[in-house]
């Protein structure tokens, strides 16, 4: 018998190519995509189709599967449950994966290598290549049924974490938890610099509605248990919350405009067409007579940023401080500023958690800080002490310490206490700059007469006008004025000038931030 013909061999094996490439794009097949659809949710081919720049997708291990076979001859391909690769976002390398639910719901397959999930091929990728991660999250770990099908069970951590915390030191990491994340893939989800959810169709917790209920006999729905009124309102879990998953597409490529492609580069800088000198003066009226009145802090950071260049992380959380990213002059800055809408700017446990986390995340990425400060200390009180809001406040104090970008001082309004210190920076250049409705000292004069001068007030004839007169004096002595005088505060400037101001030590710094380009941080940001 005759040797098949070159040509005719070759063509055999486009065509099985072709066929198990067909196969792979069927993903769970036509029942199982209808299914999640119906669900509100695209697939993973139509997310990683959403988010990355259009025809940029060079996929990796699309072959990976089961095949089936009659009497030797392939008939078809469930593929495994993970699509994966090299895409660009704005032109930029990143590596991005996610689960395909439409297979076994997305559930961890391993065959000789793992391409993605907890470790694996596009985390070496990201690692290797030194860009940024992309992972979109729709799966729910591991499953019994794993022990049924090895004949053992296998000990925590078999396929670990190790990569993932190694990139939180080396590359951007972003997770996008687009369905019911549990175990693993929930981790993951904690396991990054920024994180998003979608309303109505993710949620996220360590363990499901039926091991909760088995375990405490609590009978919950996937939505209460971890949908984003608990896991980013009130625990913090998650960073942001979308409308849909389109929205969320748009907010991570936002998102990654911000980063460096990695720790031994610098943020990009984008020409922003707007004037370093813009004052604007609406800022002269923003703050109000009465010291006790609130404002509108973020109308307040807009005026002061590049146009329309604020992103704002985790702002359903923590609602004390506002963290974001903008760009000052083009160049990418973290603001983080008090706001006095809430306990009057007070610092409790969650706002302090949420600035500790941010100053780390520009820390790792060469970002400066801008402190706006209007905060009257740490939040007081026995809730505040049961929340260890002192622990979280001095925590956050100790993160800023350690920071090694510049950092800049605005004070708009109130800076007492540890929480006023925590937005200094004491092993930098410590450049601090007020506005004249500024005041600051260990604790507000009203609380600190009423302790200091306590036998002098009721021995008075009429206690309260004494405490008054005793405010009024000490009020009168904290003038800013009076500390510019002794060099205690560097300058304190008109408000319209705060824009031209920073922009002029932002740009100056640069050279600075290059020196810290080329290694890698004494550490990573820390879930």
């Amino acid at each position: 018998m005759k040797d098949q013909a070159p040509d005719t061999a070759r063509n055999a094996e486009v065509a099985e190519l072709a066929l198990r490439r067909a196969e792979a794009d069927k993903l769970g097949g036509a029942e199982s995509v209808g299914r999640h659809h119906e669900q509100g949710r695209l697939t993973i081919r139509e997310r990683i189709a959403g988010v990355v720049d259009a025809g940029s997708f060079q996929e990796v291990g699309k072959l990976t599967g089961q095949g089936r076979y009659t009497d030797g001859v392939l008939t078809g391909v469930t593929p495994a449950p993970y699509v994966m690769g090299l895409a660009t976002i704005d032109k930029r390398p990143v590596a991005v994966g996610g689960e395909d639910f439409t297979v076994r719901g997305g559930i961890s397959w391993s065959g000789e290598r793992k391409k993605g999930g907890q470790g694996g091929f596009v985390e070496d990728l990201a690692h290797q290549y030194r860009i940024p991660l992309v992972n979109l999250i729709d799966g729910a770990g591991g499953s019994v049924t794993s022990i049924q099908r090895r004949g053992y069970s296998v000990f925590p951590g078999v396929h670990g974490f190790e990569r993932a915390v190694e990139l939180m030191g080396e590359v951007p990491v972003v997770c996008a938890v687009l369905g019911t994340a549990a175990g693993g893939p929930a981790g993951r989800a904690i396991l990054s610099h920024w994180s998003v959810m979608v309303k109505d169709t993710s949620q996220v917790f360590a363990a499901g509605p039926p091991v909760v209920e088995r375990s405490l006999g609590q009978k919950l729905t996937k939505e209460e248990l971890g949908g984003p009124a608990i896991a980013v309102d009130i625990a913090g879990t998650i960073d942001n919350a979308a409308a849909t998953e389109a929205q969320c597409f748009e907010m991570i490529r936002n998102y990654l405009s911000y980063m460096p492609q990695n720790v031994w580069e610098l943020p990009p800088v984008l020409d922003c067409g707007d004037p370093v000198d813009r004052c604007d003066n609406a800022l002269l009226k923003i703050v109000p007579e009465s010291r006790r009145q609130p404002y509108d802090m973020r109308k307040l950071v807009r005026m002061v940023v590049d146009r329309d260049s604020m992103f704002e992380i985790q702002p359903t959380y923590g609602k004390a401080v506002i963290t974001c990213l903008a760009r000052m002059n083009g160049k990418v800055v973290g603001v983080i500023a008090n706001d006095p809408k809430v306990y009057g700017g007070a610092m409790d446990a969650r706002a302090a958690r949420k600035q500790t986390h941010f100053v780390e995340l520009c820390d790792c990425f060469h970002i400066p800080l801008i402190f706006l400060v209007d905060v009257p200390g740490f939040m007081v009180g026995k809730d505040a002490e049961a929340a260890a809001t002192l622990r979280e406040g001095m925590r956050s104090v100790y993160v800023g310490l350690q920071a090694t970008v510049p950092m800049y001082t605005v004070v708009i309004r109130k800076c007492y206490g540890m929480a006023g210190m925590g937005a200094t920076d004491k092993n930098g250049l410590d450049l601090k700059i007020a506005w004249p409705t500024a005041e600051w000292g260990s604790l507000p004069v009203e609380g600190g007469v009423a302790a200091a001068f306590r036998r002098d007030i009721q021995a008075a004839a009429d206690p309260k006008a004494r405490e008054q007169e005793i405010e009024a004096e000490l009020r009168a002595l904290a003038s800013p004025f009076r500390t510019a005088e002794a060099f205690g505060v560097e300058e304190i400037i008109d408000p319209r000038e705060t824009r031209p101001y920073l922009c002029r030590f932002i740009d100056a710094a640069q050279g600075r931030l290059k020196t810290t380009v080329g290694r890698k941080p004494r550490y990573g940001v820390r879930p």
